[in-house]
């Protein structure tokens, strides 16, 4: 009797032979504006708070970054629409489920 494989309730890829997960990441990025302002709008100025969603393809610790895709060829290891975030600009990362 074989054993089955349980489904992960993860949303996923394989891509050669590696399984990427999928996530909803939340990241902080730089607001930029070339007008003129007073000190008054100078001080109302916020970073944007910004939502990705694709497959982490790594996490580097070393080099303090996140990989990601978001597109990828089904025959072979080719990956598009990717993004690096350094790690201190993500607030938060989710697994999506199936």
């Amino acid at each position: 009797m074989s054993k089955r494989r349980k489904k992960s309730k993860y949303k996923n890829a394989v891509v050669g032979k590696k399984k990427y997960y999928f996530y909803k990441i939340r990241w902080i990025d730089i607001t930029g504006d070339a007008g003129h302002k007073n000190e008054e709008e100078m001080d109302k100025l916020e970073c944007c708070t910004m939502i990705s969603q694709g497959y982490i393809y790594k996490i580097d610790k070393k080099k303090k970054t996140l990989t990601s895709f978001a597109t990828f060829d089904e025959k072979e290891a080719v990956f598009s629409d990717t993004n690096i975030f350094p790690l201190g600009c993500i607030l938060s990362k989710e697994k999506i489920k199936n």
